[in-house]
């Protein structure tokens, strides 16, 4: 192995000994361990310092403006009750028959502007409700809206981590929209729908003791399901034009209009629409003052700020392996062996997944290992998509005790931790494993 493929492992082993032994946090043990990898490499100390600041600027020029703009938009849906409609709305059409389905579209829509935790958080009692009027188990219902939530939090932009992957590996975030829907609906089926049902009949939890709040919470006034799913559309909709418009799909003769669909179809615009539109359909018709919507956009941009920051430095880590030839030396190697790179990249963020537990950093560590295996390589717009949702379905794999959200959904749902195995992360591991079976039809197919 070259001196190069050592510096590699070295830094990846040091990430990972900084994050788990020392318990340092991922943004400075991604920049500690992207510096040792260049040093180690052979880089000089000022080669090094232009590396880190080549690798943050370039990634954060989009991912800061796009992921600040998506904050601030689910800041304001979560104010509104924006995700208490979907919700209600979803189990009134489908039923309670077919309340599963229901639940994992909510998640699924839900999760496209509100952070995973926070919509947990936010649906809980519609949940809590729902187990008390039926008997059923409560993970009849938690399994299909977590599946939802946890398959657009990791698949669908504009969420923090398909748009760092797809900002390092420079894959169109239209395309990745469109293979996150793709591979999400059938996987949160699989692991939300049915699997929820199964483990539902072979665990039964109740809810806890309530207060009443819950059920009161059920009969609140929300705002029109309509206006929020057309609001929550609209910036997909305008960056999936812009996508399909510059690709020559959508045969369009005038330059002028060609020029307006660029322009409002670029994600940064798109969102900037998104948030004026929900500032006033859904915040100052639902009657909220501008200091009350001030706060909520200032309050949901500070968990927007560490995933900002770990992107940044998942960045300067693809950009030090560029820089020093390390990742074409990698890519070499495992080409030689034979290795699909939709395979290194599922294998790759799953390893770092279950080693450390955060999904976002497994993301961010993966697409820069894989970022050289696809440079220059001339792969197409929907290729580029399929290896996003490969590394997305590789850092949702098997959610356990190093993970956080393990131990939200086990108090939450009020279980041990062997049940929170059997169903949590049992899911997570059939979402894996089903996410990176449709990406690699979708990549080979493309």
């Amino acid at each position: 192995m070259s001196s190069l493929l050592l510096a590699v492992f070295f830094g990846v082993t040091l990430l990972l000994f900084l994050i788990l032994w020392l318990r340092w946090p991922a943004f400075i043990s991604l920049l500690v361990a992207s510096i040792a990898v260049g040093l180690i490499a052979g880089l000089s100390g000022a080669e090094v310092i232009d590396t880190v600041k080549n690798g943050m600027g370039s990634t954060l020029g989009f991912v800061a403006t796009v992921v600040g703009l998506g904050a601030m938009f689910g800041g304001i849906l979560e104010l509104s009750g924006g995700a208490k409609s979907i919700a209600h709305h979803l189990l009134k059409a489908f039923g309670e028959k077919r309340s599963g389905m229901s639940l994992g579209l909510t998640g699924f829509l839900v999760a496209i502007p509100v952070f995973f935790d926070v919509a947990f958080i936010i649906l809980i009692p519609v949940i809590y409700a729902l187990q008390r009027s039926t008997g059923r188990s409560l993970l009849h219902f938690a399994i299909p809206l977590l599946s939802g939530l946890a398959v657009t939090h990791s698949f669908i932009p504009p969420t923090p981590g398909p748009i760092a992957v797809a900002e390092i590996l420079g894959a169109n975030l239209g395309w990745v929209m469109l293979a996150g829907i793709i591979a999400g609906v059938p996987t949160m089926l699989l692991s939300g729908v049915v699997f929820g049902k199964f483990i539902g009949n072979k665990i039964h939890l109740v809810a806890p003791e309530s207060d009443g709040a819950e059920i009161e919470d059920l009969k609140t006034v929300l705002p029109s399901f309509y206006k929020i799913l057309l609001i929550i559309a609209l910036p997909i909709f305008l960056i999936v034009l812009n996508t399909l418009t510059s690709s020559g799909f959508l045969p369009i003769s005038s330059e002028k209009i060609k020029d307006i669909i660029s322009l409002i179809g670029h994600p940064f615009v798109a969102l900037i629409i998104a948030n004026i539109i929900a500032w006033y359909a859904l915040g100052k018709d639902g009657g909220y003052t501008t200091d009350q919507l001030l706060d909520v956009s200032s309050k949901s941009l500070k968990p927007a700020g560490i995933i900002i920051l770990l992107t940044g430095a998942g960045g300067v880590f693809k950009q030090v392996l560029v820089d020093t030839n390390a990742g074409r030396m990698m890519a070499e190697s495992l080409a030689d062996i034979g290795m699909p790179v939709i395979i290194f990249a599922f294998l790759a963020a799953a390893m770092v997944r279950v080693i450390q537990g955060s999904a976002t950093v497994a993301m961010i560590t993966a697409a820069g290992l894989v970022y050289p295996f696809i440079n220059g390589q001339g792969y197409s717009g929907m290729e580029m998509a399929a290896i996003v949702i490969a590394i997305a379905s590789g850092a949702s794999i098997f959610s356990h005790v190093n993970d956080s959200g393990f131990w939200l959904v086990k108090e939450y749902l009020g279980m041990t931790e062997k049940q929170t195995f059997r169903s949590w992360t049992v899911m997570t591991g059939i979402l894996a494993f089903t996410g990176f079976a449709i990406s690699s039809i979708i990549f080979a197919f493309s």
